[in-house]
């Protein structure tokens, strides 16, 4: 994708005219990437929109050899990293948990699964509470995805093979028939681990078409999507710290890779049609319908004994089945209103999910050693009476409207408000548990105002507030039910730069929020932890782009202050007031630098630091920080490419995660490795 943006500028002055894309075949965009959509929900300039937008171009993935999403939202600063229970992807957003907070192309995708690559083409992490557009959810922001779309020509195959026995194969292929085009995208993926004995088969598949008449146009995607794996919670605490064992050590079943694994898959499918009524009015209709299901078996640390040095194991076995649709209608319109000009969004949404859970858990199930553990063999499925069988039912309608509008030449301001109407509704199938219901009601306002002195700098201002309500993206229980949602409000002042000719983009942003009556879950315990309050204050800067002397730069800090202000809660013996949000530490820095050398060979570098962490809300465990190193080689032509990947360069020992409501369940980092990725083009 070329872009060209003609600009009567020499001075700062004169007046920017429209935009003109070329399309030109298959062309990453590089490393900055000079708009977004999550935002708005439609695509904006990042120096118009008054929010931090992080966007992690295709550029990016392709050069660091990104095989997940926790290796993509490495990237981003204020990101924190999750265990995820060892069957999801999950972080924390600038000190709040996102683990609902994931979105494809502006829809939700809160179910719990690792998601593949193959078919996303960037991903933009929105900062701060964005209920105005995306409903519940959103404390520190979220994640949305952008899949690959028809519209180009190409054949693309791929095989990568790496450390632990790694290999991965993808494909890519795509077709523009006149007004038919196509593309699939595939992914097989089977791999050993350096956590002893985890491994993984994946399987992805996602097609998708598009029919362009007139000014209208339908397009229709799919996936599917399989992921078996060992469930991995991790390692136990001893002394106020991860436990000193080596990374591949593994708490937990002895028959593991039979009785210890979570088998995911999902199936979705999507329609857009869009239709442009003329050059100020249009209409997009969107609507995804998923199928999910999660068959998770764990053993998992229940406690440590530090006297005996000794760890109980508990088990569960959980089964989920959900299904579910949104469907959002969208009137984009331009008018000059007052001398002004508006791009004015109205938008409705509605939809439904089907949330079918059963767990049975037993404790102390088997007793091992801390440092020497003797692993169980132990049976597939418990006897023992579900702890938790219910239809969980969520349904959504919401309305929406948002106004950007050009104050004037060097003002504009984006302002925006959304109501949603949010019922939940439990059916239990345990007997004595009654069921239940709640209806939540909420506004969710966003206010920001831009001043742009000249083409080359930004200034804003912005103000936004999000509703969590009980459950969220789960059944409401019996210690929740009653419970009105919280609420976060966010309040942010910022820069952004076009710096070398606009070749160089930098932002900076100064933020604050705060959540109310947060609650959150003991996974040994399944009790309700009353938080309280808690305010994350912090600094971010990003850069992206070129530097002189062709080198590419992807790098990005933050500082966070994320605290617990007010709560009566009690962890590990400790009160949580005053204590800092889990997984997030006070310092976190991000780079990576790549140059294309002469010959088609190629060259990236790169590190990764994040400072201490605390594994539980009591703070009594800290993760201890780490820097990380990466490098990359490469040989590209037009009909194929080669490239070399070597991650943690010098065989780092660290935590890349933790639970964040649990002081035994932390992740060790993997050790040095490598990947090799061969691709062809025809």
């Amino acid at each position: 994708m070329l872009a060209f943006q003609l600009a009567h500028a020499a001075d700062g002055g004169g007046e920017l005219l429209p935009e003109v894309r070329v399309q030109a075949g298959r062309e990453l965009e590089g490393y900055s990437a000079p708009t977004a959509k999550s935002a708005t929900k439609t695509e904006a300039a990042l120096r118009d929109i008054p929010q931090t937008v992080n966007v992690v171009p295709e550029a990016v993935i392709r050069d660091q050899g990104a095989m997940s999403m926790q290796d993509v939202l490495r990237n981003v600063p204020g990101v924190g990293l999750s265990s995820g229970d060892g069957q999801r992807d999950q972080v924390s957003i600038r000190g709040f948990s996102a683990m609902a907070d994931q979105f494809i192309d502006g829809l939700r995708d809160d179910a719990l699964y690792f998601r593949d690559l193959s078919n996303i083409e960037r991903v933009e992490v929105l900062k701060g509470p964005a209920a105005v557009l995306y409903g519940r959810g959103s404390s520190g922001g979220l994640i949305n995805r952008i899949s690959k779309k028809p519209g180009i020509n190409l054949t693309e195959i791929g095989a990568t093979v790496g450390s632990w026995d790694q290999r991965r194969g993808e494909m890519d292929v795509a077709r523009k028939l006149g007004d038919l085009s196509w593309r699939v995208t595939g992914a097989v993926e089977r791999a050993n681990s350096y956590r002893d004995p985890q491994f993984l088969k994946r399987e992805s598949f996602a097609p998708s078409a598009q029919y362009d008449f007139g000014d209208s146009s339908l397009l229709v995607q799919g996936e599917y999507t399989a992921d078996r794996r060992v469930t991995d919670f991790g390692i136990p605490s001893y002394h106020g710290k991860p436990a000193d064992v080596a990374p591949s050590a593994y708490y937990g079943a002895a028959n593991a890779e039979d009785v210890d694994y979570s088998q995911s898959r999902v199936k979705a499918i999507g329609a857009t049609f869009s239709h442009r009524f003329n050059s100020a009015l249009s209409l997009k209709n969107a609507f995804r319908y998923y199928d999910y299901s999660l068959d998770r078996n764990n053993t998992v640390v229940g406690s440590v004994n530090e006297v005996k040095q000794t760890v109980s194991l508990n088990r569960s076995n959980l089964r989920r089945q959900e299904d579910g649709y949104f469907n959002q209608t969208e009137l984009t319109q331009k008018a000059n209103l007052a001398g002004m000009a508006h791009q004015l969004l109205y938008g409705v949404e509605v939809g439904q999910q089907n949330k079918d859970q059963v767990t049975i858990s037993q404790s102390n199930i088997a007793t091992v050693d801390l440092f020497n553990p003797v692993l169980p063999v132990l049976p597939l499925r418990l006897t023992a009476a579900p702890s938790t069988d219910n239809l969980g039912i969520l349904t959504v309608k919401s309305a929406y409207v948002q106004d950007l509008v050009s104050l004037t030449s060097q003002w504009k301001a984006l302002a925006g408000v959304r109501y949603d109407v949010f019922e939940q509704e439990t059916h239990e199938r345990r007997a004595g548990q009654p069921d239940l219901s709640r209806t939540d009601k909420a506004w969710s306002p966003r206010a920001g105002l831009v001043f742009q002195p000249d083409l080359r700098q930004s200034y804003y201002a912005s103000y936004s507030k999000s509703f969590q309500p009980s459950g969220e993206s789960f059944a409401v229980t019996t210690s929740n039910a009653d419970i009105a949602p919280e609420e976060t409000v966010g309040y942010e002042i910022g820069g952004k730069y076009e710096l070398f000719g606009g070749l160089l983009n930098a932002g900076a942003s100064l933020f604050r929020l705060e959540r109310d009556h947060i609650k959150a879950t003991d996974p040994t315990t399944s009790k309700i932890i009353p938080v309280g309050t808690q305010r994350t204050d912090g600094i971010e800067l990003t850069l992206a782009g070129n530097l002189p002397g062709g080198v590419q730069a992807y790098a990005g800090y933050a500082w966070l202050n994320a605290k617990v202000i007010s709560s009566v809660a009690v962890d590990d013996g400790q009160a949580i007031q005053g204590k800092r949000a889990t997984l997030s530490p006070d310092h976190s820095f991000n780079l990576w630098l790549s140059k294309d050398l002469a010959g088609g060979f190629g060259l990236g570098g790169g590190l990764n630091y994040v400072g201490d962490r605390f594994a539980n809300p009591g703070n009594t465990v800290t993760l201890p920080g780490y820097t990380t190193v990466d490098a990359a080689a490469w040989y590209r032509t037009r009909p194929y490419e080669l490239q070399l990947n070597l991650y943690n360069l010098f065989d780092r020992d660290y935590i890349v995660s933790g639970h964040g409501s649990n002081k035994n369940l932390s992740v060790p980092g993997a050790p040095r490795h490598v990947a090799l990725t061969v691709k062809l083009r025809f």
